[in-house]
C-alpha cells in the first residue's frame, strides 16, 4: 500500500498553483500582475463575473462586462507596456475608485473595438492601438462621470 509520508504531505500543501492563489477578484484592489498573467483567460473572466454576482451588480450583459473588465486588467498587468495602468492611476487621482476607472478604460476599449470592427477590411494593417491610446490620454474622470 502506498502511504503518504509527512514530507509528501508538506510538499503537496506547499506546492503553489497560481489559479488556486487567487480565489476572488476585487476590482478595488489590484491583483498581483504576475499572478493575474499566470491564470487562464477564462479563469480571469470567471473571477470577474463571480465578483459582480457576489456584489449583486446588475448588468445588461454580464459576460461582455466581465470580458472587458478582464481585458483592462490584462493591460494593467502589462505595466508600462501600454498606457492603461498610467490611465487608471490618473483617473483614480482625479477621484474615481479603481472599479470605476476600469469601467472608464473599458468603455474606451469597447469604443475602439467597435471602430475597428466598423472599418472592417478598410482598417489599416499597421498597429491599431494609437487611436485607443489617444482616447485614453484624453479620458478624464469628469468625462466618465458625465457619460454615466
Amino acid at each position: 500500500m502506498n502511504q503518504l509520508t509527512d514530507i509528501d504531505v508538506q510538499r503537496a500543501s506547499s506546492a503553489r498553483n497560481p489559479i488556486d492563489d487567487m480565489e476572488r477578484y476585487d476590482p478595488l484592489e489590484p491583483p498581483d500582475p504576475e499572478e493575474w498573467a499566470s491564470m487562464d483567460e477564462l479563469e480571469r473572466i470567471r473571477l470577474v463575473e463571480d465578483y459582480h454576482q457576489r456584489a449583486r451588480i446588475r448588468l445588461p450583459n454580464a459576460a461582455a462586462h466581465a470580458l472587458f473588465h478582464a481585458a483592462v486588467e490584462n493591460q494593467i498587468a502589462l505595466g508600462d507596456g501600454t498606457p492603461v495602468k498610467r490611465t487608471v492611476e490618473r483617473l483614480m487621482a482625479e477621484g474615481l475608485d479603481r472599479h470605476d476607472a476600469i469601467h472608464a478604460v473599458g468603455s474606451a476599449l469597447a469604443g475602439h473595438i467597435y471602430d475597428l470592427l466598423r472599418q472592417g477590411d478598410a482598417a489599416p494593417q499597421a498597429d491599431p492601438n494609437p487611436p485607443y491610446y489617444a482616447a485614453l490620454d484624453k479620458l478624464t474622470a469628469e468625462e466618465w462621470r458625465r457619460s454615466r
